[in-house]
């Protein structure tokens, strides 16, 4: 019934999730607490539109927001600004290759002094879904130094984006470009990107109504996602893919 969330418990089935029209409108999108973090119940969870998102000493809240934030891989915004900053900045794309390093970033104290809600559980669980070939990274580098970077959960046609950080000017953004560039060349349709910002906005993303989003998700999802490994072999230099 509205107004309240189902409490699962870890002997629940993993697709045991309630549907996700009985998500709170307040706060927007919180629909069940409790289970655990297993890759089942993580990749059951993604292919309802269900995500974690939790503070530390909290259960575990999986949310599924109305409106959705959306960025469709063609759609991405490259402003002058970022274009110079390809150009002129000496920064490298690569797949994968410091998966580890970009979520404990992504989580820092540092960069979010306000607090993170990546765990060492949250943490955990995003490793293992990436040594499975789940959960992929796109890192920033400048030199030897990684200074940006996002990571997220790749199922079928949709790249569910999860967190991304930026040590250096524009850092993030061109991890991002490298990402889009990455799915429109492997036939992927949408990054979700869950819950809307300014920041997002003014980079393309658009806030499609959750009936819609999901019904986009099981277009492209389906239920018999398998893991792609993304293998990265040959750095790409963001000089020769910016914006003229």
């Amino acid at each position: 019934m509205r107004g309240s969330i189902v409490w699962l418990s870890e002997r629940d089935s993993p697709d045991a999730f309630p549907p996700v029209d009985r998500a709170l409108r307040e706060p927007d999108g919180l629909l069940a607490a409790g289970g655990d973090l297993s890759p089942p119940r993580l990749l059951a969870a993604y292919r309802r539109g269900i995500f974690p998102w939790y503070s530390r000493g909290q259960p575990i809240l999986w949310w599924c927001p109305d409106p959705r934030a959306v960025l469709f891989p063609g759609e991405l915004r490259v402003s002058r600004s970022l274009a110079k900053s390809m150009r002129n900045r000496g920064y490298v794309t690569r797949l994968n290759t410091a998966f580890r390093e970009v979520i404990r970033t992504c989580g820092s104290s540092e960069l979010r002094p306000g607090g993170t809600w990546l765990s060492p559980e949250m943490r955990a669980a995003y490793l293992k879904l990436h040594r499975l070939g789940f959960a992929h990274s796109v890192e920033t580098w400048q030199g030897e130094r990684l200074v940006g970077g996002l990571y997220g959960v790749a199922l079928g046609a949709v790249f569910f984006g999860e967190s991304m950080f930026s040590l250096e000017r524009d850092a993030s953004k061109v991890a991002l470009k490298r990402l889009c560039d990455e799915l429109l060349k492997r036939g992927f349709r949408m990054v979700d990107c869950q819950m809307a910002t300014p920041h997002l906005l003014s980079l393309g993303a658009q806030l499609i109504p959750r009936p819609s989003f999901i019904e986009m998700l099981a277009l492209h999802v389906g239920d018999t996602a398998s893991p792609e490994r993304w293998v990265d072999a040959t750095p790409v230099s963001t000089d020769s893919n910016s914006a003229t």
